[in-house]
């Protein structure tokens, strides 16, 4: 009978970890795919699919490939950067001890 509490307690602290952490990596995703679309609305020539994600260095690649770097406006670089600041945020925490746990048992995979 004593322990009922306690089980409840962490149990209840697991699922919060759990749907918090679940929550944090979704929306990295969620703004990793946004800065996408973004830069697809803004250099349609680069062909990127909406919703989908894709690599900044290839995205950078591509836009090098059609215009020259001095061309490529300040905001555009900005998005990139964005991207490849979220990117690597977002890898680092799948590769955390516990973090690592829950995006295995939800299915999130690296970018």
């Amino acid at each position: 009978m004593g322990f009922i509490p306690l089980f409840l307690t962490v149990g209840g602290a697991c699922l919060l970890f759990f749907l918090t952490v679940k929550n944090t990596m979704q929306r990295k995703l969620n703004l990793q795919r946004e800065l996408l679309t973004k830069l697809g609305l803004a250099h349609p020539e680069i062909g990127l699919i909406l919703g989908e994600i894709a690599d900044p260095d290839t995205v950078l690649e591509s836009l090098k490939k059609l215009m020259p770097l001095e061309k490529i406006s300040k905001k555009t670089l900005e998005i990139i950067r964005q991207l490849k600041i979220n990117k690597y945020q977002y890898n680092a925490l799948i590769k955390k001890a516990p973090y690592n746990w829950v995006a295995k048992i939800s299915g999130f995979q690296a970018i």
